[in-house]
């Protein structure tokens, strides 16, 4: 499988594996977004090369507090020895992915979901970590704690957004006094696992033995090909900062040995490009967007590919944020030229509106449009609820929103308007090239 095109449009931000001179080492502090209740999720980036390695602390809040302390002494020490990053890694080091537990004195968020059980983890090849709702946490206890749906969140989409193009993933948690691997058997995984445990004393251990994680962030993320290691601190209530710095330093030495380049995949004979794949893959794939319909185009500096249901682009600029890779607004080429008034019969919950627009969403489209991804897959309504006709020429009840339109089918499923596959039709009959048929 050949190497992503990812690595030559993100050129700008790595250095040559053996450039001289050597320029600094970039160190910036970034606000990836915040928690359910509104707390500032932040990290520190150390580093300009093109590999990235992310450490993620506190994911389990006020029980594991701990971990917030230790990734935030690592934070202090790589932002005044910044030279200990290799040229070859950008480091980003995440004090807390769940500052609403550690303010209020749980192992859950805000809304009572252990963010460790709520990824999606049905990617990989197997079952037994799948996400569920009913759980097993801390200490053996069993409880529903597993999110209403997978990656349902905003915690977890940020992890998701932010590991989009990682090629490692360091997940610290307390309090066992070993380093395991991601689950299913990835072998970057288990070799950055053992790389780490050597280091730092602690235990290789190949599995969690006291019972299986389900909907884990490990998982989640070796299953798109990320090298991902979970290390348990020994105690749960101290940091453990020689230990695991010595781990986290032998990782870094070994990077480039250690962790995989994200992955070209080859989908319905197409080559999806590694970042588009992990994002078409990670937002539900066939069933969501459909299979790629032409091969990926570099045009500006933004890589583009068609969709059965979509065309995804991936904008380099935005490397480090949520908008890395971007649904095209072809809802918007949906619209008559004169829309239907907006209606003014919206209840919540039922319904939810917008300051942005005058339209709003509900029942089956607002229930779909939350769990596929909201703002950031669909974007905004254009319009109302209403009937028109779908591609197939029957009528169904639709609702244009900016990058989407959604269509209730007989069944009561949601699914989308073909907008790529229209989008290929128009852009090919527009061609220079493009035959002219007589009828």
């Amino acid at each position: 499988m050949q190497r992503s095109l990812l690595l030559l449009l993100l050129i700008f931000l790595a250095a040559p594996l053996h450039a001289a001179p050597v320029r600094q080492p970039t160190v910036e502090e970034l606000t990836l977004g915040t928690s359910a209740q509104g707390r500032p999720i932040t990290a520190l980036r150390i580093g300009n090369g093109p590999i990235k390695l992310v450490i993620i602390g506190n994911t389990h809040g006020a029980p594991e507090a701990n971990t917030h302390t230790l990734a935030t002494m690592l934070a202090d020490h790589f932002r005044a020895n910044p030279h200990e990053v290799p040229p070859a890694v950008r480091l980003y080091i995440i004090p807390t992915i769940n500052p609403d537990g550690l303010a209020l004195g749980t192992r859950f968020n805000a809304r009572g979901v252990d963010l460790n059980r709520n990824m999606n983890t049905n990617f990989d090849a197997c079952p037994d970590n799948d996400w569920r709702v009913t759980v097993f946490g801390a200490y053996g206890i069993v409880s529903d704690t597993g999110g209403p749906y997978p990656d349902s969140e905003v915690e977890s989409r940020l992890v998701r957004s932010f590991l989009l193009d990682a090629w490692g993933a360091i997940f610290l948690h307390s309090a066992a006094g070993n380093v395991f691997p991601a689950f299913c058997d990835h072998a970057p995984s288990i070799e950055m696992a053992q790389t780490y445990a050597t280091a730092s004393g602690y235990r290789y251990t190949r599995v969690w033995e006291q019972y299986i994680i389900t909907g884990g962030m490990h998982d989640w993320a070796a299953s798109l090909g990320i090298a991902a290691i979970i290390p348990e601190l020994l105690t749960g209530t101290e940091p453990e900062f020689a230990q695991n710095l010595a781990g986290i330093q032998a990782v870094l030495a070994a990077a480039e040995k250690l962790l995989p380049a994200p992955e070209d995949h080859v989908e319905h004979g197409a080559v999806v490009p590694a970042i588009l794949w992990r994002f078409w893959k990670m937002h539900g794939g066939d069933a969501l967007f459909g299979p790629p319909l032409m091969p990926a185009v570099v045009e500006k500096g933004v890589m583009r590919q068609i969709f059965e249901r979509a065309v995804l682009e991936l904008h380099p600029e935005w490397a480090d944020t949520p908008y890395l890779v971007q649904v095209t607004p072809l809802g918007r080429t949906c619209l008559p030229p004169v829309g239907a008034a907006p209606r003014n019969d919206c209840t919540p919950p039922g319904c939810r509106r917008f300051t942005e627009t005058p339209y709003a969403i509900r029942g089956a489209f607002a229930a779909y449009w939350e769990r596929h991804g909201g703002l950031h897959t669909f974007g905004f309504p254009l319009s109302d609820e209403d009937v028109a006709y779908a591609a197939n020429g029957q009528q169904r009840a639709q609702q244009v929103f900016e990058r989407a339109v959604l269509i209730l089918n007989d069944d009561g499923n949601v699914s989308l308007a073909p907008l790529g596959w229209a989008f290929l039709v128009r852009e090919r009959s527009l061609a220079p090239t493009a035959a002219h048929q007589v009828r």
